[in-house]
């Protein structure tokens, strides 16, 4: 139940629209990576990367669940692919922080997974795949992938309050922290 939740709340983000940035090879700023990053956070290194990966399949299967409504298996090997494929990594990481780190506050452990997990580890995977499939220069994947941060940062607070709240309200479903 808790990976259907957070499936459809990923590719709910996904009706949000983005943002193309013409220096950006072409990766929209979309809000669904605040979704990876709270799959993580709730459900955990196991369960989070799983339904994001559940969530992948659907877009490879033709569902136009991605900002845009974009889908098919094409969207694999675009721009957009280093972060789709760092979808699951940064949900896993995310997910394992909070799970290392139980005994530390909610919020700001929360915050530490997002950032690490959701951003660096999607920039780690993003940028490198926007530089080779968009056929830009590092420096300028980089230079593209700054605009990103500021609404990252924003989505990491976002998901550090959303996890407050439940471990407060709902402390069971904090998946993350069983």
């Amino acid at each position: 139940m808790a990976i259907a939740i957070l499936v459809a709340v990923i590719a709910a983000l996904g009706l949000v629209p983005g943002v193309t940035l013409p220096f950006a090879g072409g990766v929209p700023i979309a809000v669904q990576s605040l979704g990876v990053m709270l799959a993580g956070v709730v459900l955990g290194p196991l369960l989070g990367p799983l339904s994001v990966l559940v969530f992948l399949v659907f877009v490879a299967l033709g569902s136009p669940l991605l900002t845009g409504a974009r889908g098919g298996i094409d969207v694999f090997f675009g721009p957009s692919a280093g972060f789709l494929f760092g979808f699951p990594v940064a949900a896993f990481v995310a997910g394992w922080i909070m799970r290392s780190m139980s005994g530390w506050s909610v919020f700001g452990t929360a915050l530490l997974a997002s950032s690490v997990g959701g951003i660096l580890v999607l920039y780690a995977m993003g940028i490198p795949g926007m530089a080779l499939v968009g056929d830009l220069p590092l420096g300028t994947a980089v230079f593209g992938a700054i605009a990103y941060l500021p609404g990252d940062v924003i989505k990491a607070f976002v998901v550090a309050t959303i996890a407050q709240a439940l471990a407060h309200g709902r402390p069971h479903a904090l998946l993350s922290r069983a």
